[in-house]
């Protein structure tokens, strides 16, 4: 079937081109209209049985289009990372096809750690070719769900901590895939903050906070990167589902922000007919799946928004207003994308594709500590000992919507191999976490089972180390259950698979050591003052060997940035009971509450508030050359500082410039938080160079949610800038006046 639309919207492209010679085509063919009119032109056109099978799925990632005008299909497919494997018309499982095989991209914290929107563009243009060249309409992806808290299974998949670094990196993002004719579907709209009863527990969260903390990457995507769709999510706010959510698709998405594009449920989201029907959802996926297992093809006519919405259309219960205003914002995002008037075609698997997923992992790579230690010297004839059971394992393979087919994988052990050819190389595992490598029948085809026991392995990790001139310890977590993955939330902060008890004892024998986590969350390191040098290396995608390497070496001197707080422990951070999370079951209720009872004091806003010291701060990454910042400037609402290079090398800085609030406002009473981002400019210098960096403060920088008014509040006063190279290394500040 999938072909035969494919035909039809071939001869529908011939037709646009003839266009001006036809004059009695019609209007939503002729691609020199506008696209409202292009739509008031079809819509008449369509049957309610066509309309109704439009708003819903017909298999596991599409939906129907309608062959008799030429109006094609809707093809999705899982983001944000990659373009995912081709999989079974009715199930998860791969289809077996042998040219699937995409670029892998860095996990989204990667790309958040970069703080570079140029690279989130890339990184957006690039997936988006992919998706492309590969027929996909809609990407589902990327998400700006905020690290609330450090289990969240799927932090990886996410932009950190804060709404406005979120905001600014998921816009380019989201031009960059649409700038392909392909939709961004960003997701997971809202307060999707855990994996754990992740169907069955709602967020009840009060306005001020939703709209300072958790709308606002939401917003900016929609009204700043012309996001075309939106997925909805799996949890409940204040009791109701998300993907038929009143408040927040009918009232905020669509009323508030004037979005224009559709709401997607996540695959298994839509839960109730009327709520599907009224409550802002347009296409429904997934029911009656739980994620995870295949559902048979009849029963997609007895999804939500298909045959209960055609009994209830036929025999009075609801109009057909809301299915027009379905229909017409599907049609929009066809027109927006296959039947564009602009064709695109794409690029899968270009050399250019895998040099921006090497630069986009090795710029968000940071530099956590080093006591000169690194860069090393590719030409050293040094022992190099590597231990890790991900010096070898792919990480590509796994961690659920996210899971990627890829033509290779370069591991760190091949990097370094290559990175170093005089050296010599060994490698110890020195424990074992997950020897698989198979997810949804894709193989990464290594064997990684182990015959040694626990202590055996350690107990020969040590000895190689006694040995070595350098151990690289490369470990973390992986994408297992438990660890960095969709459906399960991790247990703690720490590094599993007894790693930190491993990693003293070496520490203890080796003469330097460096230690490289490998994470898409927060990782305590309460080993640190043990070692010589941290790297923060992150999921880093087909090339995240070289890109690690490449760091290591100084062929690319790191300037990442951390995109969360990493906590000495756990419980130093805001979630402090069980109504916090993972939430309570009351009485009366078939679902678990959870409380957001900490407010707008998320992340480094909560360390702030409470002095609580932490282990890397929001915003923290070295590197190999050292930054000076000068007395800063303020004119208006216009703020700046200089920023030199005085190093001896080349490098980036990220200038990041946090707002105070003027003690005693009118509104005193409203606990605002020390500090807040409020803009950040990277800024490459050569040895020696200085560069102004000026950054223009708006009101809504400026401002707090009121909810009583539903209004936002930039109070008159005497603001601080502060200009940082994280949230607590302020280097430079200056006072500004706002009316």
């Amino acid at each position: 079937m999938k072909n035969n639309i494919l035909i039809i919207a071939a001869a529908a492209a011939l037709t646009f081109s003839c266009a001006e010679k036809n004059p009695d085509l019609p209007v939503y063919l002729d691609p020199s209209k506008d696209i409202e009119e292009r739509i008031a032109d079809v819509l008449p056109r369509l049957t309610l049985e066509e309309k109704v099978a439009m708003v819903h799925a017909q298999s596991k990632f599409s939906s129907a289009g309608v062959p008799r005008l030429g109006i094609p299909e809707v093809w999705c497919t899982d983001g944000p990372h990659g373009i995912r494997p081709e999989v079974f018309w009715d199930d998860w499982d791969q289809a077996g096809w042998t040219n699937d095989s995409c670029t892998a991209f860095p996990c989204l914290s990667n790309l958040a750690a970069s703080w570079d929107r140029e690279l989130a563009f890339l990184y957006g243009e690039s997936v988006g070719a992919e998706a492309r060249y590969r027929g996909k309409d809609v990407l589902l992806g990327p998400g700006v769900n905020i690290t609330r808290t450090p289990l969240n299974g799927r932090n990886f998949e996410y932009m950190g901590e804060d709404p406005f670094l979120a905001g600014q990196m998921v816009v380019p993002y989201v031009r960059g895939v649409q700038s392909n004719g392909v939709a961004a579907c960003v997701k997971h709209f809202a307060v999707n903050n855990q994996e754990l009863r992740r169907t069955a527990t709602s967020s009840n969260v009060d306005d001020r906070t939703l709209y300072e903390i958790y709308l606002p990457a939401f917003e900016a995507a929609v009204k700043d990167g012309g996001a075309w769709a939106i997925m909805g999510s799996y949890n409940l706010y204040d009791g109701q589902y998300n993907c038929h959510n009143e408040k927040l698709l009918v009232d905020i998405l669509k009323g508030e922000w004037g979005f224009d594009g559709v709401v997607i449920s996540d695959w298994g989201g839509a839960r109730d007919d009327d709520e599907a029907i009224r409550n802002g959802l347009d296409m429904e996926f997934g029911t009656w799946t739980n994620g995870l297992t295949g559902a048979p093809s009849d029963s997609y006519n007895n999804y939500h928004l298909a045959n209960p919405y055609l009994e209830r259309i036929r025999d009075g219960r609801v109009g057909t207003e809301e299915l027009d205003d379905k229909v017409s914002r599907i049609l929009r995002l066809i027109f927006r994308t296959s039947m564009s008037p602009e064709q695109h075609f794409g690029s899968f698997t270009s050399p250019e594709h895998y040099e921006a997923a090497r630069r986009i992992a090795a710029e968000g790579i940071v530099l956590l500590q080093n006591d000169g230690t690194l860069p090393l010297d590719p030409a050293t004839k040094a022992n190099i000992l590597l231990v890790g059971e991900n010096v070898l394992k792919k990480l590509v393979v796994g961690g659920g919507s996210s899971n990627l087919k890829t033509k290779y994988e370069v591991t760190p052990m091949e990097a370094v191999i290559e990175a170093f050819p005089e050296a010599n190389v060994t490698w110890e595992r020195g424990y074992v976490g997950d020897p698989t490598g198979s997810y949804n029948l894709v193989e990464t085809g290594q064997d990684l089972s182990e015959s040694r026991s626990a202590e055996k392995l350690a107990e020969d990790a040590v000895a190689a180390a006694r040995e070595a001139d350098i151990v690289i310890f490369i470990g973390g977590l992986n994408k297992s259950a438990h660890q960095d993955t969709e459906g399960s939330d991790r247990l703690d902060i720490g590094m599993p698979y007894g790693q930190p008890e491993l990693i003293e004892a070496i520490a203890e024998v080796a003469p330097r050591m460096v230690v490289v986590n490998i994470s898409g969350s927060p990782v305590s390191m309460p080993w640190a003052d043990k070692v010589n040098a941290i790297v923060q290396a992150w999921y880093g995608g087909t090339e995240a060997g070289h890109a690690l390497t490449d760091v290591l070496t100084g062929k690319v001197n790191p300037s990442g940035k951390m995109p969360f707080t990493v906590p000495f422990a756990l419980e130093d951070g805001p979630i402090r009971t069980e109504r916090q999370y993972p939430g309570i079951k009351e009485e009366g209720k078939d679902y678990w509450d959870e409380y957001y009872d900490e407010g707008v004091f998320v992340g480094y806003r909560w360390y702030d508030a409470s002095d609580t010291p932490v282990q890397w701060a929001f915003g923290h990454g070295l590197s190999y050359t050292e930054f000076e910042y000068s007395k800063p400037k303020a004119s208006g609402m216009k703020v700046s500082v200089k920023v030199r290079n005085a190093g001896p090398v080349a490098g980036a800085e990220v200038v990041q410039l946090y707002i105070t609030a003027p003690e005693g406002a009118a509104v005193s009473e409203i606990v605002r938080p020390a500090k807040e981002l409020k803009g950040f400019e990277k800024v490459y210098l050569e040895p020696g160079e200085t560069r102004t960096v000026t950054f223009k403060v708006t009101p809504r920088d400026l401002a707090w949610f009121d909810a009583e008014d539903h209004v936002w509040v930039a109070e008159p006063g005497t603001y601080t800038a502060l200009f940082g190279s994280s949230s607590r290394d302020i280097r430079e500040e200056v006072d500004f006046r706002y009316r």
